[in-house]
């Protein structure tokens, strides 16, 4: 068994420090830097809200607001300069802004790429807002955003999107086009926001050959990514909760090891670069802003006593994947003896992240508990007949941290658990069962995994392999590119699986490729 290298804090920051490419300030190092000047009445050459506006983080009270400033999105700094830049929010009650419940001044600093976290409070519960951003003499466009309902208090109904996985070469965006027009109460987006490799086959528009490494690298990928109008109306057309996979900053990593093996210290460094980027570019809580290679991003949300969302990081903390190829870390397919995929203490979520999961499921009162994390979460045997083959980046890879979950499902621990999962560019419906081997062993919770919003699946033939050798897979396929759409009722939760036509084609046609319900207290999807 490989183990990873100890650090202290002492010494990893030391590291990084001197690794002067990462270009960000470490664990607090920000906090030295002197404030840049102030700009108070900006002039901008071009549009500064050219990656538009979002939300996110809905609670009874408030959520945040986010816009970047960027004229030039692909220049270095986004083409503003190194300023201070006053930002005036406004947040109203009506589209055309009559009735305005909160408004205010953010400042927009280079330190932040002229980013701007706003969470306003003392906010009417379950209410529909609109707000808008100005600066200079520019005004961003109008985004659509909403209060969670009171803490405790009934709600009927939750509609939800799930996305994940939009390479940006590999297609135009057109599942967005749909889920603005959906008007969800919330999106969730579960991992692989970009892509920091180039790979595929007859890419629709080019994100370029060099792979992001330091911040400015970073920066650019995202505003590539978010200059996407599609994109942009989906952030506007409600508040989205999100998390990172592997692609936001490498392929496969697994907390301070890289898919290549890279030294622990230079990968961190990379690491606290792409982190700083993704908060700079999401609507997260400033409870969440990155000290250096840490960032935490778990969390849960709270819909009244209708559902509870977990929202779970599957990367910066778990154990290296079992039994690599020579000379790499990473995925396998082990398809042969692997002692390490049975070690009773790895861990996807890590030990710490495991016990606030455990804690807030038994902690929970709500009607539903969704969980919100990357990956098919389901054994899923690929090799038909003899033999067994598993993929080791996902659950299948550490299946005692797997057993743990489904021992705390099977007792009770809360009411109507709902795994939800994306990574794998293809739809998978299942039951989660204690025992996976025993075919007639009850389901103890559902899984729907969504499938790429534009990313390239997998060969067909090896998913409907793994359907026909799993009786507890409903449904597999990678035909389709799009989203989830969840509609939640205290009777039950009705899934559609949402695929696009094409994703060459920037207006294409989306429909209901299939539609299954969970009914309350009945653990396994049935189909609709």
């Amino acid at each position: 068994m490989r183990h990873r290298q100890a650090w202290s804090r002492r010494d990893l920051l030391r590291a990084c420090a001197s690794l002067p490419f990462a270009g960000v300030p470490l664990a607090g190092a920000s906090l030295s830097l002197a404030p840049a000047p102030l700009t108070a009445a900006p002039s901008f050459p071009r549009d500064p809200f050219s990656l538009g506006v979002a939300s996110g983080y809905p609670q009874p009270n408030g959520m945040v607001l986010w816009t970047r400033l960027a004229p030039e999105p692909l220049a270095p700094a986004g083409g503003m300069p190194s300023a201070r830049v006053p930002v005036r929010w406004e947040l109203a009650q009506d589209q055309g802004f009559r009735r305005i419940a909160a408004a205010g001044t953010a400042y927009a600093t280079p330190q932040w790429a002229h980013s701007v976290h706003v969470e306003p409070y003392g906010l009417e519960p379950d209410q529909e807002y609109w707000y808008r951003f100005h600066a200079g003499g520019a005004t961003s466009p109008v985004g659509r955003t909403r209060t969670a309902p009171a803490k405790g208090a009934p709600a009927d109904r939750l509609r939800i999107g799930v996305g994940s996985c939009q390479h940006y070469a590999q297609g135009f965006y057109s599942a967005y086009r749909h889920v603005a027009a959906d008007a969800l109460d919330l999106f969730l987006h579960l991992g692989d926001y970009i892509y920091e490799s180039a790979w595929g086959r007859n890419p629709v528009r080019s994100q370029g050959a060099t792979e992001p490494v330091t911040l400015g690298d970073y920066r650019r990928h995202y505003a590539l990514y978010k200059s996407d109008p599609d994109l942009q109306a989906a952030h506007a057309s409600c508040p989205w909760l999100v998390v990172w996979d592997d692609h936001e900053v490498d392929n496969d990593y697994a907390d301070s090891i890289s898919q290549d093996d890279d030294t622990p210290a230079w990968f961190l460094a990379r690491r606290a670069a792409a982190y700083r980027a993704y908060y700079e570019h999401m609507p997260l809580p400033r409870g969440m802003v990155p000290f250096g290679p840490d960032m935490r991003i778990h969390t849960r949300l709270d819909y009244g006593r209708l559902a509870r969302i977990h929202m779970l990081d599957d990367r910066q903390y778990r154990s290296p994947q079992p039994c690599p190829k020579p000379g790499r870390a990473g995925s396998n397919l082990i398809t042969g003896d692997c002692a390490e995929r049975l070690n009773p203490e790895a861990t996807l979520l890590g030990a710490r992240q495991e016990r606030w999961l455990a804690a807030g499921l038994d902690g929970s009162d709500a009607h539903w508990n969704l969980l919100g994390q990357q990956t098919l979460m389901a054994h899923a045997d690929g090799r038909e007949g003899g033999g067994e083959r598993y993929f080791s980046d996902g659950w299948d890879g550490y299946p005692a941290a797997r057993q743990r979950l489904m021992d705390l499902f099977a007792q009770g621990v809360c009411a109507n658990p709902v795994v939800l999962g994306g990574d794998v560019h293809s739809f998978w419906v299942t039951d989660l069962k204690q025992d996976f081997a025993d075919e007639t062993a009850p389901a103890v919770a559902s899984e729907f995994v969504g499938t790429s919003i534009t990313s390239q699946p997998p060969p067909e033939d090896r998913i409907q392999a793994t359907l026909r050798e799993n009786s507890h897979i409903h449904y597999a396929t990678g035909e389709h590119r799009g989203y989830l759409r969840l509609t939640v009722t205290p009777q039950r939760l009705t899934v559609d699986l949402r695929g696009v036509a094409s994703v060459r084609e920037r207006d294409a046609a989306c429909e209901t490729v299939a539609s299954f319900i969970v009914e309350d207290g009945v653990p396994g999807p049935m189909r609709g």
